[in-house]
């Protein structure tokens, strides 16, 4: 094969890879940083669970509200991310 049909093949396949990405990078950069922050976030929610004084009940709510927190944070992260997607 000609180095001129190889060079024009490798850019029509670049063409068409990025014609269809699902989010830009600008969205993708912030789905990575909301990610880190959620487990920065859970890091810090297990040492305070781990280092709870608290009577058991007291250290249970905690962990309850945590996971929660924990939960609604991953549900409207995922959510915006399938926004971007659908857009």
């Amino acid at each position: 094969m000609k180095p001129s049909n190889i060079l024009l093949v490798i850019t029509i396949s670049l063409f068409f890879s990025t014609a269809y990405a699902t989010e830009t990078l600008p969205e993708k950069g912030e789905a990575v940083s909301k990610d880190i922050k959620r487990e920065a976030n859970k890091a810090v929610d297990r040492i305070e669970e781990g280092t709870c004084t608290d009577t058991d009940v007291e250290c249970t709510k905690k962990k309850l509200e945590n996971r929660g927190k924990e939960g609604t944070d991953l549900i409207e992260d995922k959510s915006s991310e399938m926004k971007n997607k659908i857009d």
